[in-house]
Formats: C-alpha cells, structure tokens, sequence
C-alpha cells in the first residue's frame, strides 16, 4: 500500500510498516528468531563486556548489522519467489549473494566480539 501521508503522520506510518517488517520476519523466518534471540543475549553482554562506549558501539552495532543484512537477505528472497517458482540462474545468483551477506555479517560479529574479548 502506498503511503502519501506526510510530515508526522508519514513518520508513524513508516513506522508501524517498519514494525510489521520486523513482526513478518520474526514469525516466518528461522535465522532472523535465532538473530532475535542472539541480540537479546549479546545486547546486554556488552554492556557488561565492553570497556568503553567505542567497543560497545562496536559490539552491539556488529550484532544490529547482522539483523540488518538478514532482513535484506529476506527482502531479496521474497521478491524472487514472488517472480517465480521456476530454476533461473539470476534468481539463484540473487539468494546467494544475499546469503553470502549474511555469511559476512556473522563473520563480522565474530571479529568483533572476538577482539574486544581478548582486548
């Protein structure tokens, strides 16, 4: 559905699209519940872990950017088996491009966290 309203009312609007996005994803995608779920526990762990407001921000941003890629990954996925069921190598190409975002995004955490812990 398209938004025309505008000033405060638009910015409600995004917002409670943005709400059911996060509520859409949560209820049918498994690695974006097990995200979720990952921030629920590293969020408040680097409170405690991190040393500074720098490798906090860092911690938790590596975690939000993680939920980030995912949702996007899910977007492009969506669109793509909305075209069509069918084989095609564009298609295959676009999920494993997104999946591989994903990939970097864990990687990303891994990194993160991992060096902030033996800092």
């Amino acid at each position: 559905m398209k938004n025309e309203a505008t000033g405060i009312k638009r910015i409600i609007a995004a917002t409670g699209f943005s709400m059911a996005g996060l509520s859409s994803a949560y209820k049918t995608e498994a690695a974006f519940r097990q995200e979720v779920w990952l921030a629920i526990l590293l969020v408040p762990l680097a409170l405690f872990l991190g040393d500074n407001a720098m490798e906090i921000s860092l911690m938790i941003g590596s975690v939000l950017l993680l939920m980030i890629t995912e949702l996007l990954n899910t977007a492009i996925e969506i669109v793509v088996d909305r075209i069509g069921s069918d084989y095609n190598e564009l298609s295959g190409r676009a999920k494993d491009t997104g999946s591989a975002a994903v990939f970097l995004a864990i990687v990303l955490v891994i990194v993160v966290w991992f060096g902030a812990l033996v800092n």
